[in-house]
């Protein structure tokens, strides 16, 4: 009976958080990236014959920018907003996911295998992570130019302030560089 009523308590809690998910949160997307890394531990077996194989790679999931909903871009200030509408911050969102997944499949490759230029940008990405950065995802203004079309003007830096008002993104400033920290 003890068991039962432990059992009951925990769905009541269980009930409750879930009706009283704080807005703030990430909502679960399903806008990840998958690059293969160098391990990983082999999968389900398959019914094959035993033929030797090399392990298959780990795949390492890069984080992406969720888009702007309807609903957010209301509640986002109209001094925030301007002129821009909904669809354009979301057309710079999928600029910015773009540079954010060509930069972490070079970060992904073994350097051996670089050329010049992957190289050299390779150098310059571990130069500009810092404490603040480790384990994050995050680009700057130099990975967009480089990566996309996109011009980082005073558009993209007010849409830029719109996604940190809707918790997409995260500054941070140190030594003369702006991080965009992908939440």
């Amino acid at each position: 009976q003890e068991l039962q009523q432990a059992a009951e308590r925990d769905l009541d809690e269980a009930q409750h958080l879930l009706e009283h998910v704080p807005r703030n949160l990430p909502k679960p997307t399903q806008n990840c990236v998958t690059v293969p890394t160098v391990k990983q531990e082999e999968q389900t077996k398959v019914a094959e014959p035993e033929t030797p194989k090399k392990p298959a790679k780990k795949r390492r999931v890069i984080k992406e920018i969720a888009l702007i909903t309807a609903e957010e871009f209301q509640v986002v200030p109209v001094y925030l907003k301007g002129r821009l509408a909904c669809g354009q911050i979301n057309a710079v969102v999928e600029e910015i996911n773009k540079a954010v997944v060509a930069k972490y499949k070079i970060m992904g490759r073994p350097v051996k295998s670089m050329g010049f230029t992957a190289k050299n940008l390779y150098d310059r990405f571990i130069k500009e992570e810092t404490k603040d950065t480790k384990g994050e995802f995050f680009v700057v203004e130099a990975d967009i130019k480089a990566f996309t079309q996109l011009k980082t003007g005073k558009r993209f830096h007010c849409v830029m302030t719109i996604l940190r008002h809707c918790h997409r993104v995260r500054e941070v400033r140190a030594s003369k560089l702006v991080r965009y920290i992908i939440c």
